[in-house]
C-alpha cells in the first residue's frame, strides 16, 4: 500500500510545489516517506507516499530510469515479479523489489507489459521518448485511482480529496447513490474527477492534451470450461495452494478471520501469526468468533478479538468517512474499520481479507434468489433473508426477467430513470447467456466497487496493506469460466468448489458446511433505530442545515426510523458526517 499523485503537461514544472502538496496530503498512505520528482524534461512531476513491504531497506520513490528517464509512481505490490524479470530477461538484484522490476519492464516493453503482472497496482508512468503520462489499474479494480484535466494539465491521485484541493471541484450527488449507496462506472461526486476504470490504460500527450483509453483485459472474454466437476475441482485445488501462498509477506502480517469459508480457507494456506476478528457483546446472531477460535487454534496462530460498542461508533465515524473519501455502501465498514484499527495498534503492515468467493462462485444469497427462485430459497431453510426474499414477490405467472430480478435485490432507493437496471442488463448481456456468469458481472458493476475500495481506503487510514487473495488472476478467471453446476447446486450452499476444496484441506465441518453467511456484518444499523437516535437525528439534522438540494432526499430519508436490514439511516449519517468535513463543505 502506497500512495501516488501527480501532475503532467507543458509546464508541469513549474507546479513542482502543488505536487508536493497533493504528495503530503496523503501521506498517511506511506509512512516509509514523501517523495516527489520532475522529469528531465520538465513536462511531469510524479509523487509517491511509500510503505516499504516487499524491500524493507529499498529506497522510497518515485524511480527514474537514468537511462530512458522513464518515471514511475507505483501503489500495489506485483505477486509474479520475480518470474516475469527472468521470462523477459529483466535483471534485478536480490534487494530490489516490484516497483524496479515495474519500471524497467516499462522501459524495455513499453504499456504493453501490463498483460503479463499478476497483482494488484495503481501506477504513473511518464515516458518522455513518447511525451506521455500513462496511468493504469489492475484487473479488479483494488488500488484506487481518480485524474482530472485542467488547463491543458492531468492531474491525478490515490484519494478523491487530493485532487480536490488541486482546483475546483463542485458538489454532485449522482442519482445512483440514493439508488444503490455507491456512485458506480468512474463518477464521483465532484464535479471533473474520474475514477480511472478497472483494468484501463489511460495515455495523455503533454503536447496535443490528448488522450486515449485503452481497456487491456476483460473478464467476460473468457471462454467456458468444458471440463467434469472432478477435474475443475483438481485444477481449481491446485491453482489455490499455488497463489494464495504467494500473497503472504515475509513480514508478520495479521488475517481478518470471520470464521467463514473464504477467510478460514486462506487461515489454513497462509498461516497468519494473527488473526483479527469482530465480535458484537450480546448480538448472537453476528457472532462467528467461536469458529473463528477454533480455526486460529487449528493454525497456532493468536486470536485477537475486537469488541465495538456504540460509543466508538460515535468516536471514529468522522474519521472513517474521511478515509473513505466519499459514502459508500458496505454493510461490514465499522467492523472492517475497528479491524484495521486494531492491527494498526499491533504494529503490523499486512492485512489479509477474503474478497472475491462470493462473487465469483455464487456466495450471495441475492444470487441464489436469481437462480432458484425465493420460495426454494427460504425452503432451504434461508428464512432470516424472507425480507429480501419479498423483493422477488410478484404477481401469480409472471416472469420476472433476471435483470429486473438483480436491480429488485441490489436497489436501497429510486431509480427513476432506471439507470442501474440498464447497468445491469447491459453487463449481464455480455455473459454469452450463462446465468451465474451474468450474476458476477453484474455483481463487478455495482455492488464491487464499494467492497474493493473500502478495503483499501480504511486499510491505508492506518498505513496497511490491504491484500486480497483470492483475486489472483488464475483463480479469478478459472472461476468465471465454471459452469453454474460447479459453483452451487443448492439454494443455501454456494461455492461449491471452494467448500469440497476446504474440506479435502482438512478445515471443521462447522466451516465448510456451513450455510449462512455473515462475514463481519455489525448491529450498527440496530443501534441507530436505539441507543444512538438522538445522537444520529442531530448529526444529520446538523448536515441538513447547509446540505445542498441535491443531498436534501439522501439525508432526509435518515430521519425515518428502518428496519434491522434497512442502511437507509446508516448511508444518510455517513453522508452527514462526510458533508461536514470541511473540504467537502467547500466543495459543495
Amino acid at each position: 500500500m502506497c500512495g501516488i499523485a501527480g501532475l503532467a503537461g507543458a509546464d508541469a514544472a513549474r507546479h513542482e510545489h502543488t505536487v508536493g502538496a497533493m504528495g503530503a496530503s496523503q501521506a498517511h498512505r506511506g509512512p516509509d516517506g514523501t517523495m516527489h520528482v520532475a522529469s528531465t524534461d520538465g513536462r511531469a512531476v510524479l509523487a509517491m507516499n511509500t510503505l516499504l513491504i516487499v524491500g524493507p531497506q529499498a529506497m522510497p520513490g518515485p524511480y527514474l530510469d537514468r537511462e530512458t528517464g522513464v518515471l514511475l509512481s507505483f501503489n500495489g505490490e506485483i505477486y509474479n515479479y520475480r518470474s516475469q524479470a527472468a521470462a523477459w530477461g529483466i535483471p534485478l538484484t536480490a534487494r530490489e523489489t516490484d516497483a524496479h522490476f515495474l519500471l524497467r519492464a516499462w522501459a524495455k516493453i513499453g504499456p504493453s507489459c501490463l498483460d503479463g503482472f499478476d497483482g494488484m497496482f495503481a501506477l504513473a508512468v511518464y515516458d518522455p521518448r513518447a511525451g506521455k503520462l500513462f496511468l493504469a489499474r489492475d484487473r479488479l479494480g483494488e488500488k484506487p485511482l481518480y485524474w482530472r484535466l485542467d488547463g491543458g494539465r492531468l492531474a491525478f491521485a490515490s484519494e478523491v480529496t487530493t485532487l480536490t484541493g488541486y482546483g475546483p471541484a463542485p458538489l454532485v450527488l449522482r442519482p445512483e447513490v440514493l439508488a444503490i449507496e455507491t456512485p458506480v462506472g468512474v463518477d464521483t461526486p465532484f464535479q471533473g474527477i474520474q475514477l480511472l476504470a478497472s483494468a484501463t490504460l489511460l495515455s495523455f500527450d503533454v503536447v496535443t492534451g490528448s488522450l486515449d483509453h485503452h481497456v487491456y483485459w476483460r473478464l467476460e472474454d473468457r471462454q467456458p470450461f468444458t471440463g467434469t466437476y472432478r477435474q475443475a475441482l483438481a485444477k481449481y485445488s491446485v491453482i489455490l495452494a499455488e497463489q494464495v501462498p504467494l500473497r503472504a509477506p515475509a513480514c508478520d502480517f495479521a488475517l481478518l478471520l470471520s470464521g467463514g469459508l473464504d477467510s478460514s480457507v486462506l487461515a489454513y494456506l497462509m498461516r497468519p501469526p494473527v488473526c483479527v476478528t469482530v465480535r458484537y457483546p450480546g448480538q448472537d446472531r453476528l457472532d462467528e468468533s467461536k469458529i473463528a477460535a477454533i480455526i486460529a487454534r487449528d493454525i497456532g496462530a493468536e486470536l485477537v478479538v475486537v469488541e465495538p460498542d456504540p460509543i466508538d461508533f460515535t468516536k471514529v465515524l468522522g474519521h472513517m468517512m474521511s478515509a473513505l473519501d466519499y459514502p459508500m455502501g458496505n454493510a461490514s465498514t465499522f467492523s472492517e474499520y475497528m479491524a484495521y484499527r486494531k492491527i494498526a495498534v499491533l504494529g503490523l503492515k499486512v492485512a489479509i481479507g477474503g474478497l472475491g468467493p462470493d462473487e465469483f462462485l455464487m456466495g450471495y444469497v441475492r444470487q441464489a434468489l436469481v437462480l432458484f427462485g425465493a420460495d426454494a430459497v427460504l425452503a432451504a431453510g434461508m428464512d432470516a433473508y424472507r425480507p429480501l426474499a419479498t423483493k422477488l414477490m410478484h404477481a401469480a405467472g409472471e416472469d420476472l426477467d433476471p435483470a429486473e430480478a438483480v436491480t429488485r435485490l441490489v436497489l436501497r432507493g429510486p431509480d427513476p430513470e432506471g439507470r442501474i437496471q440498464d447497468l445491469i442488463a447491459g453487463a449481464m448481456d455480455n455473459a454469452a447467456g450463462d446465468l451465474a456468469r451474468a450474476l458476477t458481472l453484474a455483481d463487478l458493476a455495482t455492488a464491487w466497487r464499494p467492497l474493493v475500495m473500502t478495503s483499501d481506503k480504511l486499510a491505508s487510514a492506518y498505513a496497511i496493506e490491504r491484500r486480497s487473495p483470492f483475486l489472483a488472476r488464475e483463480l479469478v478467471e478459472l472461476s468465471y469460466r465454471l459452469p453454474q453446476g460447479h459453483k452451487i447446486c443448492h439454494p443455501a450452499e454456494g461455492k461449491r468448489i471452494l467448500r469440497d476444496a476446504a474440506k479435502a484441506l482438512g478445515l471443521p465441518r462447522e466451516v465448510w458446511g456451513s450455510r449462512d453467511k455473515l462475514g463481519f456484518a455489525s448491529p450498527v444499523p440496530s443501534w441507530l433505530n436505539g441507543k444512538l437516535a438522538g445522537w444520529a437525528d442531530a448529526q444529520i439534522h446538523t448536515a441538513l442545515a447547509e446540505a445542498p438540494t441535491a443531498m436534501r432526499p439522501l439525508l432526509e430519508g435518515g430521519l425515518q426510523p428502518g428496519g434491522r436490514f434497512d442502511r437507509t439511516r446508516m448511508q444518510a449519517l455517513m453522508a452527514a458526517a462526510w458533508f461536514c468535513d470541511q473540504t467537502v463543505r467547500a466543495a459543495a
